[in-house]
């Protein structure tokens, strides 16, 4: 198989310095939640303690890194103590969204790990209970998502109501775009257009644009909410065309999932959107198995078929274009390098990112 050379870009140092406080704070969140209910009924530890190990098991902190950045271009103090809270509401959303997108997917495996749904299942296969085990599994995993969401809220606290717009605005758009990705992946396939919408609404403004806006909201800038938008759109794009990428492409070893995880479950992905128009009708036949239970070899197959369509070549143009237009974005932004210098190299990174 033959793939576009694209070199890589490191992280900056930054990022896993928020990491680590995000870490320390969300670990004091999940312990103080544990203890309060563990008190009421033992029972009631197993779905925050799988809440938090999935919280705690790993992760790039994207998004409360970009909440920072945006706290400090909002002439937030360089502590960014104000957005820390913020950050760790945005990774407990995030819980939320894996705990259900798992359900949803029917993934066995998040970071190398079981799903919190998947554990569950066995639980009740161990313990002998009623019912089925499945439907019991995806009931504990909700509910254990719907635990994350209080949790974002409640750890968010009281704002104002410019920085509660900008919260209520990514909650809705994560959900809204979550829908669509459930509907494209029923229909089978996805237009270009359609795909574009969904990591519009699902991933661009929830990962990058919406914690960037959040920050600076919370700093007292929400008037910085267009020209954060015209830096974090376009890497937010990046990040989810990457995503598709590991999705069909990724080496199991870095991105916790079984090799070829997207082309298995059908995602209505840009990457086979753009397969799909340019294949010869015997490639379509191919690509026509994405969907279903594929072994290795059907896997391998149809990963060569997306790369001599040329779809892959053409969505890495993509992402090197839309990182150029995020770079060129950040000129207008106010003149903090404790937080353009980290954002460009952030969007390098995520351009090029392997896991």
């Amino acid at each position: 198989m033959t793939e576009p050379a694209v070199p890589r870009a490191e992280p900056p140092a930054e990022l896993s310095e928020i990491a680590a406080r995000v870490e320390v704070r969300l670990g004091e969140i999940l312990a103080a939640e544990r203890h309060q209910w563990a008190e009421l009924d033992p029972s009631l530890d197993e779905p925050l303690g799988d809440l938090a190990d999935m919280v705690l098991g790993g992760g790039k902190r994207i998004r409360p890194a970009y909440c920072h950045w945006g706290w400090l271009l909002g002439g937030g103090a360089s502590d960014g103590t104000g957005a820390l809270d913020g950050g760790c509401a945005l990774e407990l959303l995030h819980a939320f969204a894996l705990a259900h997108d798992d359900v949803m997917d029917g993934s066995d495996t998040r970071r190398g790990a079981p799903t919190v749904w998947r554990k569950f299942v066995q639980r009740h296969r161990q313990r002998g209970w009623q019912g089925e085990d499945r439907r019991f599994g995806e009931a504990a995993a909700v509910l254990a998502g719907d635990m994350a969401m209080v949790l974002a809220d409640r750890t968010l606290g009281w704002v104002s109501p410019e920085t509660r717009a900008v919260w209520d605005g990514l909650r809705t758009e994560l959900n809204m775009g979550q829908y669509l990705d459930v509907v494209g992946s029923a229909r089978g396939s996805a237009t270009a257009e359609e795909a574009r919408k969904i990591i519009e609404h699902k991933t661009a403004r929830y990962t990058v644009v919406r914690p960037l806006q959040l920050g600076a909201a919370l700093a007292g800038r929400p008037d910085l909410a267009e020209p954060l938008a015209r830096h974090g759109r376009p890497v937010g794009m990046a990040f989810q065309l990457r995503d598709d990428i590991l999705g069909a492409f990724g080496d199991p070893a870095a991105t916790g999932k079984p090799v070829g995880d997207d082309l298995r479950e059908g995602k209505p992905t840009l990457l086979m959107a753009m397969a799909r128009s340019a294949a010869t009708p015997a490639q379509q036949a191919v690509l026509d198995a994405v969907g279903s239970n594929m072994d290795d070899e059907k896997v391998a197959e149809v990963q060569q078929t997306i790369v001599d369509t040329g779809a892959l070549a053409r969505l890495e143009d993509e992402i090197t274009e839309f990182l150029e237009e995020a770079l060129a974005a950040l000129d207008p932004l106010p003149d903090v390098p404790a937080a353009k210098q980290p954002l460009a190299a952030t969007a390098r990174y995520i351009a090029t990112r392997q896991a």
